[in-house]
């Protein structure tokens, strides 16, 4: 598998804003079952090792799970305001959960639920997203296992089809738009702002 050719400059402008927490940052948004959009920020926690894939995590008991499950497809916005630099990543979205069958990805999830803080994973043992506001002690459970994930933590791919970069500098400012065949391989054209 070969990088697409977005991936540098993505990777460039990750580098150029380290510095800011909120860099990694992006909006999400996928299709409510009544065709209504829905849109919220997730934390990229980077790329699946030789893949174009970008890493997120979730809890099974969500919306967007139940989104994902109708409709597996997804574009995330993606905005450096200190370079003034957007990406908008649109594609594929594989939800990786206690039963994904395959088991590179099952070893992925496993890594990404060992990755994260004890204080993140603490997250999945809170009550059902969604419900009634529980009282403060139902918020209060032990500390999960740090090496096996709990059944309701997923790994959230998204494999890009469409990559649309735009630089909010200059006159006129660039806009690039990449494109995936159906053979995997990688188109890219300049495209008006």
């Amino acid at each position: 598998m070969f990088l697409a050719p977005w991936r540098s400059l993505l990777a460039r402008a990750l580098q150029r804003n380290s510095s800011l927490v909120y860099a990694r940052y992006v909006q999400l948004a996928t299709v409510r079952a009544n065709g209504q959009p829905a849109n919220r920020t997730v934390v990229f926690r980077d790329f699946l090792e030789d893949t174009n894939q970008l890493k997120f995590i979730t809890d099974s008991r969500t919306q967007k799970v139940q989104e994902i499950n109708l409709y597996p497809w997804g574009e995330i916005c993606w905005y450096f305001p200190k370079i003034r630099e957007q990406f908008r990543i649109a594609g594929k979205l594989i939800l990786v959960d206690a039963d994904y069958s395959e088991p590179a990805l099952q070893q992925a999830r496993r890594i990404a639920w060992q990755e994260i803080s004890e204080e993140a994973r603490s997250q999945f043992t809170w009550p059902q997203p969604g419900e009634n506001k529980a009282t403060a002690r139902a918020f209060q459970q032990p500390a999960p296992d740090s090496i096996a994930p709990l059944d309701n933590f997923c790994l959230l791919l998204l494999e890009p089809e469409q990559v649309d970069f735009l630089q909010l500098r200059g006159e006129p400012q660039n806009r690039s738009l990449y494109l995936r065949d159906g053979e995997g391989n990688w188109s890219v054209r300049s495209v008006n702002p």
